[in-house]
């Protein structure tokens, strides 16, 4: 025990923890680690040029948030999304996205409506940049959830997201073009800017439940096995 009286001395960076985590996620979500691949922490220790202990605390959160499985003998694996994983998402997302939406336009006052706006307009001048364009959508969300107040909630939701998103196959030039995610977003500014909250509610449900609806009905959303196929959402 030191001086200070604390039972132990944290060995542990969390700095460094939390920074592989989020090399190691960017890697999931841009596809440099696909879904399903293997890997070890050893060869991302290697990869990321740090110790072992800080990639293996953060593959624990990344397999918290079920983004990757630990296998014994094996590694660790990038998880597949399939069709229950697609319904539980979105269930959380229209649960917890539809109330706050509500919540949050009363909140918002003229300079929340003006973020809302300026992430909407970057959207639309995005053209065929799908990632870019993702950006923004999430942008987009983040600003009206944002006027709650409540930054665990708005955590909460990107997390939910990157669960959907960390799968490689999106509804964009599948199931719908850009322009018809620009015209749902534009449905909750609409609402949201004049102040209509159960309008705005109702539009990310009408949202959140195409997204849905699109990603279950295309590729491989139609089956539980280990080859279905990965999706991601907008």
């Amino acid at each position: 025990m030191n001086e200070l009286g604390l039972m132990r001395v944290v060995e542990v960076d969390e700095g460094l923890t939390q920074r592989a985590f989020r090399e190691i996620r960017a890697a999931i979500l841009d596809g440099r680690l696909s879904p399903g691949e293997r890997t070890s922490v050893r060869a991302l220790s290697d990869a990321l040029g740090i110790s072992r202990t800080p990639v293996r605390e953060a593959l624990v959160e990344l397999a918290n948030g079920r983004m990757v499985e630990f296998e014994r003998n094996r590694g660790v694996r990038i998880l597949v999304a399939q069709r229950s994983d697609v319904q539980e998402i979105f269930q959380l997302r229209l649960l917890l996205e539809v109330p706050a939406t509500h919540a949050a336009v009363p909140k918002l006052g003229k300079p929340g409506v003006k973020a809302l706006a300026a992430t909407l307009t970057a959207m639309r001048e995005s053209g065929d940049d799908e990632s870019t364009f993702m950006q923004h959508d999430w942008a987009f969300h983040e600003a009206l959830l944002s006027a709650n107040g409540n930054r665990r909630l708005v955590e909460i939701i990107e997390n939910v997201r990157h669960q959907t998103r960390l799968h490689g196959i999106s509804t964009v030039g599948r199931s719908r073009p850009l322009a018809a995610i620009v015209t749902e977003h534009t449905a909750i500014y609409d609402a949201a800017a004049a102040g209509d909250a159960d309008g705005a509610a109702a539009a990310m449900a009408v949202h959140l439940t195409t997204t849905r609806d699109l990603l279950l009905a295309q590729d491989g959303a139609g089956s539980d096995d280990s080859t279905t196929s990965p999706l991601e959402e907008t």
